[in-house]
C-alpha cells in the first residue's frame, strides 16, 4: 500500500465546515419547524440565520477557490462509466469487484459522484441558500415583485432540507466503502489515501502528463530533428 496527497487543505476544511454548518442548519431548522425542542425557538431562529450567513460566505470562498485552483472542473458531468458505476455500487460492491473508476488527483470522483455534487453545487444548495435567505428576509410590499404568501418558499426550503438528509446519510454509507471502514474518513482528514501500488501509479500519471505539458517544451531544433524522423521512418514504411 501507498498514500497519495489527494485533498489539499482548503478542501478539507471547506468540505468539513461546510458540513458542521449543514449539520447545524438541519438540527437548528427542523427546531423552527416545530419537530422538537433543544434550544428554543427564538435560539433556533437567530443560529439558524447566523449559520446561513457563514454558509454563504463559505460559498463564496469556495467558488473562488475552485475557480482559480482549477478544481471547479472535477465536478463537470460525465456520462462515461456511469452504468459500470452504478452496477457497481448495486451489486459489484457486495461481491468485493474491483473499482470501475479509480480516483485520480486530477479526477478525484467517479461519474455519478460528479452528477450529484454538481447538482448539489449547482442547484439544492443554492436554492437553500436563496429560499432560505427569502424566508428570512423578504419583507412586503416591493415594487414589481408580487408575492402573495412565504408558504411556496418554505416548501421549497424543506424539500431542499429533505434532498440533503437523503444525501448525508447515502454519504455516510459510501465513506465505509474503502479499503478500511474508516480509510475514506481519514484521507478526508489528513489528505492522504491509501492505494494500492497500481493505483497509487494511476492516481498520479494524469499530474505528471500534465507537468510536462506546461513545464517542458521541445525547442526547435528538436521537432524538426523528429519531424525529420518521422518522415525517414513513412519512406522507410512505404
Amino acid at each position: 500500500m501507498k498514500k497519495v496527497y489527494l485533498y489539499k487543505g482548503f478542501e478539507r476544511f471547506w468540505h468539513w465546515t461546510q458540513a458542521f454548518l449543514i449539520f447545524f442548519l438541519m438540527l437548528t431548522g427542523f427546531e423552527i419547524h416545530g419537530s422538537y425542542n433543544l434550544i428554543g425557538y427564538e435560539n433556533a431562529v437567530r443560529w439558524h440565520d447566523d449559520a446561513g450567513w457563514a454558509l454563504l460566505i463559505l460559498m463564496i470562498f469556495a467558488s473562488f477557490w475552485h475557480v482559480t485552483t482549477g478544481e471547479w472542473k472535477q465536478y463537470i458531468p460525465t456520462a462515461k462509466n456511469v452504468r459500470a458505476q452504478m452496477e457497481y455500487y448495486l451489486t459489484g460492491i457486495f461481491r468485493n469487484a474491483p473499482h470501475p473508476t479509480g480516483k485520480r488527483i486530477l479526477s478525484k470522483l467517479n461519474p455519478i459522484q460528479r452528477l450529484v455534487y454538481f447538482a448539489l453545487t449547482i442547484i439544492v444548495i443554492p436554492v437553500m441558500v436563496i429560499s432560505g435567505f427569502t424566508y428570512l428576509y423578504f419583507n412586503y410590499p416591493i415594487q414589481g415583485f408580487a408575492l402573495d404568501s412565504l408558504e411556496p418558499v418554505a416548501f421549497i426550503h424543506t424539500i431542499g432540507a429533505y434532498i440533503l438528509i437523503t444525501f448525508v446519510i447515502i454519504h455516510l454509507y459510501l465513506i465505509t466503502t474503502g479499503h478500511t471502514i474508516t480509510s475514506n474518513l481519514v484521507a478526508m482528514i489528513t489528505g492522504w489515501e491509501k492505494m494500492d501500488e497500481e493505483e497509487a501509479q494511476v492516481a498520479v500519471e494524469d499530474v505528471i502528463e500534465s507537468t510536462k505539458r506546461h513545464y517542458v517544451k521541445q525547442i526547435n531544433g528538436d521537432k524538426k530533428k523528429k519531424a525529420k524522423k518521422n518522415k525517414n521512418t513513412d519512406s522507410e514504411l512505404k
